[in-house]
C-alpha cells in the first residue's frame, strides 16, 4: 500500500494502451480510484512515479493526465506536496425559481454566500435584451451587477436587467448590503417569477468575466443567460450568470414554456448607459 492507497498491478506491455491514448488511461484509471474507494475531498493520491508505475506509461502521460484532471476540477495539486482529490463542487438548480441563493446547494447543506454590489446603473437595453423584455430598445432599464462569494472566493458573476417602467425605483442600500433583489422585487412590485427560460454556453470568460471572478482567459465558464417570467406571463428580468465551469454542477428539471429567447442567442448582450452613442457592437 503506498500513500493509502491499495497497490495495483502494473501494466503489461500487452495491456499498455496505444501511445495516442496513454494519458487518456491515467485520467481514467485515478477516476476510477477515487470512485471505487470512495476517496473524499482531500485524500492524496499516488505521485506522478507511482501513477506510471500502476498504468505502466511514461511520467509525461502522466503530468499531461493530471493538467486535464486538474482542469475538469477532479484533484488538485500542491507544489512539493502532493496530489488531492479536489473539493466537490456546488451543486445549481437555474431552472428553480428564486433567487439565485435559493437555487444552490452544496455537499454540506445549505451555501452561505456573501453578496458584492459590482455596478448599479440606468441605460439603454440591446436588441437582444428589449425583445426578451418586450419593451422598446429607446426604453431605459435598470442593469444591476453583483458579484457572489463563498468566503473569499468570487464564485458568481451576474447581471439582472430591469425594465423602468415595472420597477421605477430600487432600494440602493438593501441591494449593496446584499439584501435580496428579488424578494425587493416582490414585494415593492408583486414581480415573482412564475417560470424561467434559460440559454447556457460554455465559453472563454471576457475581460470583465476575468477580472472580477480572478480567472485566467484559458479556464472555462458557464453563462447563463435568462428571463425571469410572472404569472401574468410579464418578462421583468433580463439577466446573465457567470460561473467557473469546473467548480459546479447544473441540474435542470421543469417544465417548457413560451420561447422568448433562441438557444444559438449569444449576441451582444449589453445595455448602453444613457447618452452614450451606439457602439459597432451593440444590436
Amino acid at each position: 500500500m503506498t500513500g493509502g492507497v491499495p497497490d495495483k498491478p502494473t501494466a503489461t506491455d500487452a495491456t499498455r494502451p496505444p501511445r495516442a491514448l496513454r494519458y487518456q488511461h491515467v485520467y481514467d484509471l485515478v477516476v476510477n480510484m477515487i470512485e471505487e474507494q470512495g476517496l473524499r475531498e482531500g485524500d492524496q493520491l499516488p505521485s506522478t512515479a507511482e501513477l506510471a508505475e500502476i498504468a505502466g506509461v511514461s511520467v509525461i502521460s502522466v503530468r499531461r493526465a493530471l493538467d486535464e484532471l486538474t482542469r475538469s476540477g477532479k484533484i488538485v495539486r500542491h507544489q512539493g506536496v502532493g496530489t488531492f482529490v479536489a473539493p466537490q463542487r456546488l451543486v445549481s438548480e437555474p431552472s428553480r425559481p428564486g433567487a439565485l441563493l435559493d437555487t444552490l446547494t452544496s455537499p454540506g447543506g445549505d451555501v452561505e454566500l456573501t453578496t458584492e454590489l459590482v455596478s448599479m446603473v440606468v441605460g439603454l437595453p440591446s436588441a437582444k435584451h428589449a425583445a426578451a423584455l418586450g419593451i422598446d430598445a429607446g426604453q431605459p432599464v435598470w442593469e444591476i451587477s453583483r458579484l457572489r462569494r463563498l468566503g473569499s472566493a468570487p464564485k458568481v458573476l451576474e447581471k439582472a436587467v430591469l425594465p423602468l417602467q415595472l420597477v421605477p425605483s430600487l432600494d440602493e442600500t438593501r441591494i449593496a448590503d446584499g439584501g435580496s433583489l428579488y424578494g425587493f422585487l416582490s414585494e415593492r412590485y408583486a414581480l415573482t417569477d412564475d417560470f424561467v427560460e434559460q440559454v447556457f454556453e460554455v465559453d472563454q470568460p471576457n475581460s470583465w468575466e476575468r477580472e472580477h471572478l480572478q480567472l485566467s482567459a484559458k479556464v472555462n465558464v458557464v453563462r447563463i443567460r435568462g428571463i425571469s417570467v410572472t404569472a401574468a406571463g410579464v418578462a421583468f428580468d433580463s439577466f446573465q450568470q457567470t460561473y467557473p465551469a469546473r467548480e459546479f454542477l447544473f441540474y435542470v428539471s421543469g417544465n417548457s414554456g413560451p420561447r422568448l429567447m433562441e438557444s444559438h442567442d449569444n449576441g451582444p448582450w449589453s445595455v448602453r448607459p444613457l447618452g452614450a452613442p451606439p457602439s459597432a457592437g451593440d444590436d
